[in-house]
């Protein structure tokens, strides 16, 4: 049964009977829901505006990262283009002034295609994504620029001891030759003087009179001056320089020795004068090369004082089957 619920009416000072009909309950319930509706939005507005959401919080996490990533990247592509320059201008030290070339990197050849192939990477990438890529690259290029680093480090030493290996190699005639005449017995077979039977001749023989000067043809020390009783090799007075990475030359035959043991001599200095000691049939010079204790064709080391045609003429006459001085 159906409660019936009563007020007292202070006016009329009777107990009432309550009318609670559907409208009324209604009417209650709406001004209910819409009191809490505006205290949830008032109270949801205040959250929104103190308190981050999660997705907020995700996202100033995600900047963090980001801003971190971007200074990281900054100092570093700093770094980098100072490493760059320092091997640009290595580059151009190596490649432009000393092989007059301009080198044309691998990487350029195929420019374009990678561009394409990283701008379809990218497009797939998040943002997260590309800075971390970013920093990949950049570890790999930073190893990449060491491995350069020290790759150009060997080349400069290695350019460094070409220019010793260059003033050490024989590369002039021993005397003065300007007419190339004074070359009378090439490095080969050739018919003994003394023997008058054919005989590996070790060198080259220029005719020239007595005291005419001899020349080093590279930089290098004196080990052997003078003539040497107790070693009767035939080359009567002689002069052999070390030159060094596995070069020596011999001067035979000399009638007087300029130069002496322990001297340091540069190309193009007088070590002695052209005799006809030891044994030898006339005045002239016997000339050898020897490299890692192998006997060259000293006419082969006689291209920097000669053009291409007199280069070309003085391997024809050296060629020439003559009898030897010696």
């Amino acid at each position: 049964m159906k409660k019936i619920k009563y007020y007292f009416n202070p006016n009329t000072l009777r107990f009432e009977k309550i009318d609670n009909n559907l409208q009324k309950r209604l009417l209650h319930f709406f001004g209910y829901f819409m009191t809490s509706l505006c205290l949830a939005v008032v109270i949801l507005l205040v959250l929104f505006t103190y308190v981050d959401s999660p997705k907020v919080r995700y996202l100033k996490h995600q900047n963090d990262v980001y801003s971190k990533n971007y200074a990281l990247l900054k100092a570093r592509l700093n770094q980098i283009q100072i490493q760059m320059s320092d091997l640009e201008d290595r580059d151009n030290y190596v490649y432009k002034s000393i092989f007059e070339a301009f080198p044309v990197p691998d990487s350029a050849r195929a420019q374009e295609i990678e561009r394409e192939h990283k701008i379809q990477i990218l497009e797939k990438m998040t943002d997260l994504e590309v800075a971390n890529n970013i920093i990949n690259q950049l570890n790999n290029l930073t190893l990449r620029i060491a491995y350069q680093k020290k790759s150009f480090e060997e080349l400069e030493y290695l350019v460094k001891n070409k220019e010793k290996l260059l003033k050490a190699t024989p590369c002039i005639q021993p005397i003065s030759n300007k007419q190339l005449n004074r070359l009378s017995s090439g490095f080969s077979y050739r018919i003994d003087p003394f023997l008058k039977i054919p005989k590996f001749h070790p060198g080259v023989d220029f005719s020239a009179p007595t005291g005419t000067p001899i020349y080093a043809t590279a930089d290098g020390v004196v080990v052997a001056a003078g003539s040497n009783p107790d070693h009767n090799d035939g080359y009567g007075v002689k002069v052999v320089i070390n030159h060094g990475f596995g070069y020596t030359t011999l001067y035979g035959h000399m009638v007087k020795v300029k130069a002496h043991i322990g001297q340091q001599v540069t190309r193009g200095e007088v070590i002695g004068y052209v005799g006809s000691t030891g044994r030898s049939t006339a005045p002239h010079l016997h000339y050898e090369v020897v490299k890692n204790k192998i006997l060259q064709n000293p006419a082969f080391y006689f291209y920097k004082d000669l053009s291409p045609a007199e280069y070309d003429r003085v391997i024809k006459i050296a060629n020439t089957n003559k009898q030897s001085f010696d």
